[in-house]
């Protein structure tokens, strides 16, 4: 029988894959033979993963471009299709979250984090997706959030961005499934990461969310790969539009 959750062979791009949950997704693509884009801004670490792939056998390239940058995203897509031929999957990952109350929020961090959580996401999907149309195929994962649907203090500029990636999925799904392009969303809930060190370190917080996950855990980052692979896969191919949260059951429960 057909293998319906194979990547093997898939040319899959990571934004944001240098480090943290997009190094994760990567990672798993990796694993399963898919060849892997990594992409960040910063050149010499991206250098240093990309080293580490090499080592372990993975078939890998790296792109170093920021997403609010169309001419290096559109340098680095043609390097891709120089060297592979076409972009099966794309994982639009890369984003920040610049914490303070709103109402003294500074204009310019509105702005840096509006471009590169949103903006950026239409910026790489943009150039990607014709290759997809041509191809009669493709698989789209934008990364949103819990905060897609929950506020939290201090951060409504990121719930602004992540809610707004739910909505453009959704809209991706209209204008560009007719093309056989499937285009769907992850939202992790709490996973412990280097960003999130603060946080679980906090035995208040902690205490917390693992009060407020039905699961009373936080997640292990490794616990992303199945929803990944998932929508990665032929497994997903009339699964559009659609958000998957991946949270311990947060969302679940008030």
């Amino acid at each position: 029988m057909k293998d319906i959750f194979s990547v093997k062979d898939k040319v899959a791009l990571i934004t944001g894959s240098s480090s943290g949950l997009g190094l994760t997704f990567a990672t798993a693509l990796a694993e399963r033979g898919a060849r892997v884009v990594l992409n960040g801004r910063d050149g010499a670490k991206l250098q240093e993963v990309l080293a580490g792939f090499n080592d372990k056998g993975y078939e890998c390239m790296a792109c170093a471009f920021d997403v609010t940058d169309k001419m290096k995203i559109q340098k680095s897509v043609d390097q891709i299709v120089e060297k592979w031929g076409r972009i099966d999957i794309l994982v639009n990952n890369a984003g920040i979250n610049l914490r303070a109350p709103l109402h003294e929020y500074k204009d310019e961090d509105w702005d840096t984090i509006i471009s590169i959580n949103l903006t950026g996401t239409y910026n790489v999907s943009k150039a990607v997706v014709p290759l997809m149309i041509e191809a009669g195929s493709g698989k789209i994962i934008n990364i949103g959030s819990v905060q897609s649907e929950l506020g939290r203090p201090s951060i409504a500029p990121y719930a602004a961005t992540k809610g707004a990636i739910k909505m453009l999925t959704k809209g991706m799904a209209v204008d560009w499934a007719k093309y056989n392009i499937q285009i769907n969303g992850i939202g992790p809930g709490y996973f412990k990461t280097e960003l999130t060190k603060p946080l679980y370190e906090n035995a208040e917080f902690d205490a917390w969310l693992c009060g407020r996950t039905p699961s009373n855990r936080w997640g292990d980052p490794e616990e992303l790969a199945g929803a990944l692979i998932y929508l990665s896969s032929a497994a997903s191919d009339y699964v559009n539009g659609h958000m998957l949260y991946v949270d311990g059951g947060l969302l679940a429960s008030v």
